[in-house]
């Protein structure tokens, strides 16, 4: 990371007038053609950050030359030196971002917003950068140089004083990216991920009803799907009532009870009834921030009532406002509330930009609209999912809720859609967890996908819901996710790509592979998805160090989840595999003990997180775990009994296929097997903890 010396900059005014020319860095006033201009760099650390303070100079008193309001500013950025590969994170709509892969600056899509960069040496992430007013995006290039466009939604301003980008290095994309956004939170006064609280109802497994029933939902079709979970003993604990439940008019919001044909009483009832006839007791809604997609409709007894709650954009539309808002949604929520409501699914947030273009600079109206949003929501304890809100301005303006949407819908009649949702997730976290509880949006149990959904749920680090539709719900599929109570072995974060995968296609070669970690005792284990979503047979390799919250172990235990099958290899070792064409896997790494290590409750995902106390001794290991059933453990040594809960439980051990010889192990290893034991017992699943004791 050179020092700058001096940047090519763009000016364009609402006359037409184009302004070119190289501003020196850290020079005060220098005039650039009718501009007063001043571009600042600041270096902390590993951290470089570049403001710009623009001045138009009026000729004539009474003409106003002001900035164009489409691309009035454009700044151009050596990197030196060059990045040998680039993953852009840039918004393909107004509310998402996906990954695109390039090499040269020219082939960075428009509207980048968080560009990750390798070095020969180093990593670097760079954000342009969102201001009071006005916020900055990377539009591709030239062959030597990034350039910046920044934009304030509105146009005629005459004078510019705002940040412009940051750029954090570090040896690995993780260690860059986290700098940057650490630097970004304590700058915009909002809080990490791990300063949010999680609203307690997604930790349990929950449904939607939106692939269910689209607007379509009515509170019989609520009524039957919760009955299927009782009749199939599926422990949803929560329920979101989707689009369609409201009383609107085209797409306007006309009142803030619900659509009176669909619920003829309101919730309050059918939510009673739910409650005490199924394991559902948490109940959300969904709504869009501006109250419906556009807003509230003119001409109802609404928008009479909420009159001063209310702003009218320069396109006629009418909107919560950004400065008195908040009552808007305290008395909607305080209505909800009465009737059993406890959570808001508070979708198109990212839409706010629209609202209100060439009406308030987009910066301090999208933050005025979320800070009004989650004051209302503070009566539901800000119980917020926030969706379709991944435009920079949106994810830096949210004062404490902490549940984000990280990628588009699930498109279940979408052919090949499970590629680009596995895409947008995995990359989009790479950044959007730094901040957020991701949340990898509902999915079908029924779709031919399904499993493969599942075990994304499983390692999301997020809420785990979905939406079949009444009948067609698969508690195989669900039984790998939850506990018997409904509640979820949860991941300590976002499921992020190994750090040999951030800067490739998945697509066009090799595959993608997701690291993340849960509890494990005292501990800490974790585990590797692997996912080939090319047409051919391809390799992959992974190590231990791969997973850096893993517990650092002289040698650990990769155990196939669907093969079956477990292996021995050192720190540095690596285990290395086929996949299948569109085949996918699921690794679980343990530290090694000495006399075991626990795989937990192995027909979950992440049951090893089930394991919650061992206790070593020359010839007993006791284990606790949250609740019983199928459990495994590896070992080196041969068990002589076991006992459950005091309860001498030996002849439950499952002998057939649980000796295998390792086929596979570390370099350093040659080619010496090891003999390994894979002790399986299989018990009645009770929600009740589980104390092992084994003897040697």
């Amino acid at each position: 990371m050179k020092e700058l010396t001096q940047l090519k900059m763009e000016i364009r005014r609402q006359s037409g007038d184009v302004i070119v020319g190289m501003v020196p860095v850290n020079q005060e006033d220098f005039i650039l053609g009718s501009s007063s201009v001043r571009l600042a760099e600041h270096r902390s650390g590993q951290l470089q950050s570049v403001s710009l303070h623009l001045n138009l100079l009026q000729e004539d008193h009474w003409i106003f030359d002001g900035l164009d309001q489409k691309t009035p500013i454009r700044v151009f950025v050596p990197l030196d030196p060059k990045p040998e590969k680039m993953t852009a994170m840039y918004m393909f709509a107004d509310w998402w971002t996906r990954p695109a892969f390039a090499e040269r600056f020219e082939d960075i899509p428009p509207r980048t917003q968080v560009l990750l960069l390798k070095g020969k040496d180093k990593c670097a992430c760079l954000v342009p950068m969102v201001g009071e007013h006005w916020k900055a995006a990377v539009n591709g290039g030239t062959e030597t140089e990034l350039c910046l466009e920044l934009s304030a939604g509105v146009g005629g301003s005459m004078s510019v004083e705002e940040p412009l980008y940051i750029l954090a290095e570090g040896d690995t994309v993780r260690e860059a990216v986290h700098c940057a956004f650490t630097w970004l939170a304590g700058e915009k006064g909002i809080p990490m991920r791990q300063e949010r609280r999680l609203p307690d109802q997604f930790r349990s497994l929950g449904w939607c009803s939106w692939n269910a029933f689209y607007t379509d939902v009515d509170e019989t079709g609520l009524r039957q799907k919760a009955e299927e979970f009782s009749q199939k003993s599926v422990p949803v604990r929560w329920m979101i009532i989707d689009d369609g439940w409201m009383s609107t008019k085209d797409t306007f919001l006309t009142d803030f009870v619900p659509d009176r044909k669909k619920f003829p009483g309101g919730f309050s009832q059918m939510v009673k009834d739910i409650r005490r006839s199924s394991t559902i007791q948490k109940f959300g809604v969904w709504h869009a921030l501006g109250g419906y997609w556009s807003g509230v409709q003119k001409d109802s007894v609404l928008a009479e009532q909420e009159a001063e709650h209310l702003t009218k954009t320069v396109n006629g539309l009418l909107v919560p406002s950004p400065e008195h808002g908040a009552a808007f949604y305290q008395h909607w929520y305080q209505l909800l509330r009465r009737q059993g409501i406890e959570f808001v699914k508070v979708d198109g947030q990212s839409t706010a930009a629209r609202y209100f273009e060439n009406t308030l600079p987009v910066s301090s109206a999208v933050r005025g609209m979320n800070e009004a949003l989650e004051s209302g929501a503070s009566l539901m304890d800000n119980n917020i999912l926030n969706c379709m809100g991944m435009a920079m301005e949106n994810v830096l303006a949210r004062p404490a809720s902490a549940v984000s949407r990280n990628s588009d819908d699930f498109f279940p009649d979408r052919e090949g859609s499970f590629t680009e949702h596995l895409l947008e997730n995995a990359y989009n976290a790479i950044y959007h967890d730094e901040l957020y509880c991701c949340d990898w949006d509902m999915f079908w149990t029924s779709h031919p996908d399904g499993r493969k959904h599942s075990l994304l749920r499983a390692i999301s680090g997020g809420p785990v819901y979905f939406s079949d539709r009444v009948g067609e719900t698969n508690p195989d599929v669900l039984r790998p996710l939850a506990y018997l109570d409904g509640s979820l072995p949860m991941m300590i974060r976002s499921a992020k790509p190994t750090e040999d995968c951030v800067f490739s296609d998945p697509r066009s070669g090799g595959v993608l592979k997701l690291h993340n970690a849960a509890p494990w005792g005292s501990g800490m284990a974790g585990g590797i998805a692997v996912y080939n979503l090319t047409g051919e047979q391809q390799s992959f390799s992974f190590a231990p160090s791969d997973i850096p919250e893993l517990e650092k172990s002289r040698r650990y235990w990769v155990y196939d989840w669907f093969g079956k099958q477990a292996w021995s290899i050192g720190t540095e070792g690596r285990f290395e595999g086929t996949m299948d064409a569109q085949g996918f896997g699921w690794y679980v790494i343990l530290p090694e003990k000495e006399s075991l290590s626990c795989l937990g409750l192995t027909e979950k995902y992440v049951g090893f997180s089930a394991v919650e106390y061992v206790s070593e001794a020359p010839s007993c290991t006791t284990l606790v775990l949250r609740e019983t059933g199928t459990v495994s453990w590896l070992s080196h040594r041969e068990c002589r009994n076991a006992e459950l809960n005091g309860a001498d439980i030996t002849s439950k051990i499952v002998t057939e296929n649980s000796v295998n010889t390792l086929t596979k192990v570390s370099p350093e290893e040659g080619k010496n097997s090891v003999p390994a034991f894979i002790y399986t017992l299989h018990l009645e699943e009770k929600p009740e903890k589980a104390v092992l004791c084994i003897r040697w």
